[in-house]
């Protein structure tokens, strides 16, 4: 920064001369910049995941357009991580007139604040930089924003303290949109953002201009504009006007990820798993998956309002949740490994029924029934990726003989794998998972209990509060018909 010039006579000198920054708009720098990044080939949006053939070529294609746009989608979908992104297309730094509010070109000042100094001062006026990242401004669109807030307005003590005149564009107090000149200007929610408001955006997206308080004070701004929008709002909470969405360039619908592995990619760089604890945490992929399936199978449950979405945060809070019950336990056991079960799944609860808006019938059920039957379901698909095909008889069987084991999310690893030996042929099978007999007590008491889980899962064995793991319904009620055929009297037979 010390060897950036500091005057505009030092700037006309520089690399910054008046061809370069003059006359391109933020909109040629966005795209010269992108340009540029896909000529080299580099990633775009790092840390999206799944968007590499759906949104990403769509914004590419709107940058590229010079067009303002808006990201619609459902809760949860990277909208408002997306559009703070797009600051890495900006150059990395910017001259304006040291002082201004709403970052003036030294070539081209807009203010008459600006243009006097300039008349002034004329190459020794003051330069300053802009840095990409205060080059975005972001609004949350809510019901009570006013034009003051998003254009500006009059302030009469300005007029009073300085002696100008009320119409005067030195008494103006800058809203929002002009302090985003030379930049990019974000709304998020804009079905939310009131009628009126949204009116008063028209004139910066075909004019380019703004006009303050019905004074004759016009702004010509140099601004990209970017929204985004849920597309329930428009029918619950607001809509976009109609001419205001006809002068949007590009409306880019996102999605939740297409595949599993997405989601789980986006979970794992998202959520607080790597975390210093007393306690080595391990996470194994069975447990990972249940989470994310937990999620896919949300989105396609009757019982779950489709049109308010399942958030990708939530296999992200259900994921750490689930690792600090894990965590809980290995500490209060004192143990040095902490491995979550399935059991800290159903201990999540907290985290999922909070993300879910239910239907009617849903709400009937209970959220947590309808969240204890997603996990029941998840864990069901992932113990078929991982044991399809593998012979449990043995373990169902050790049920059916009358067996039964009641499991207790706080009992120590090593006491539960003693409790789960005792199951014939059922730690043979955690083998299946890449579990050794030499590996911690956490993941082997985990593994089995997975085992147990996805059982129960298919219905092949039952699981209740008071018994815990036993027989399956049928195998009960199979039984208790022959006990009480045993006690009934022999039928009389006639020849």
């Amino acid at each position: 920064m010390q060897d950036l010039p500091v005057t505009l006579g030092n700037l006309r000198k520089s690399n910054f001369s008046e061809e370069r920054i003059a006359y391109r708009s933020v909109k040629d720098e966005l795209r010269q910049n992108l340009i540029c990044r896909l000529q080299r080939g580099d990633d775009l949006f790092p840390g999206v995941v799944g968007y590499e053939e759906t949104v990403v070529p769509q914004i590419v294609n709107a940058v590229l357009s010079k067009h303002n746009f808006i990201l619609l989608g459902l809760r949860g979908q990277a909208k408002t991580k997306i559009i703070r992104m797009l600051t890495a297309l900006l150059d990395e730094r910017l001259p304006y007139i040291e002082g201004c509010e709403i970052r003036d070109n030294p070539y081209r000042p807009i203010c008459k604040r600006c243009r006097d100094l300039i008349a002034e001062q004329g190459d020794a006026t003051p330069i300053a930089w802009l840095d990409r990242e205060h080059r975005y401004v972001e609004k949350l669109a809510t019901p009570d924003v006013t034009i003051a807030d998003m254009i500006g307005d009059i302030d009469p003590i300005k007029a009073a303290r300085s002696g100008h005149h009320i119409s005067s564009e030195l008494t103006v107090h800058y809203g929002l949109l002009p302090r985003a000149n030379r930049g990019i200007f974000a709304i998020n929610e804009l079905p939310d953002l009131a009628g009126k408001i949204q009116v008063g955006l028209f004139n910066i997206m075909q004019e380019g201009d703004v006009q303050i308080k019905g004074y004759p004070v016009r702004l010509p701004l140099d601004v990209m504009l970017v929204f985004t929008a849920n597309p329930e709002d428009y029918t619950a909470r607001g809509k976009i006007i109609t001419p205001l969405k006809d002068r949007i360039g590009s409306e880019i619908r996102t999605h939740y990820p297409i595949t599993i592995d997405h989601g789980l990619s986006i979970t794992r760089q998202e959520a607080w798993t790597d975390r210093s604890s007393p306690a080595r945490l391990e996470v194994p992929n069975y447990i990972r998956e249940i989470v994310e399936q937990l999620a896919f199978l949300a989105r396609e449950d009757k019982k779950v309002d489709k049109r308010s979405g399942v958030s990708q945060r939530l296999p992200i809070s259900v994921l750490e949740n689930v690792l600090s019950n894990a965590e809980r336990r290995a500490l209060r056991n004192k143990e040095s490994v902490a491995v979550p079960r399935v059991l800290d799944v159903y201990s999540a609860l907290p985290s999922i029924t909070g993300k879910l808006e239910l239907e009617y019938e849903g709400e009937l059920k209970g959220g947590d029934n309808v969240a204890r039957e997603l996990i029941r379901m998840a864990v069901g698909k992932v113990y078929t990726n991982y044991l399809e095909g593998v012979n449990v008889a043995q373990i169902v069987q050790w049920f059916e003989l009358g067996g039964s084991l009641k499991l207790d999310e706080t009992v120590d690893s090593s006491k539960m794998v003693e409790q789960l030996n005792g199951i014939q042929g059922l730690m043979e099978k955690t083998e299946v998972l890449s579990v050794a007999p030499s590996d911690p007590d956490a993941l082997r008491a985990s593994a089995a209990e997975f085992i147990l889980e996805g059982l129960y899962a298919h219905r092949r064995i039952s699981r209740n509060e008071e018994l815990g793991f036993t027989a399956g319904e049928r195998k009960r009620e199979a039984a208790a018909g022959e006990r009480e055929e045993g006690r009934r009297p022999p039928r009389r037979q006639f020849n």
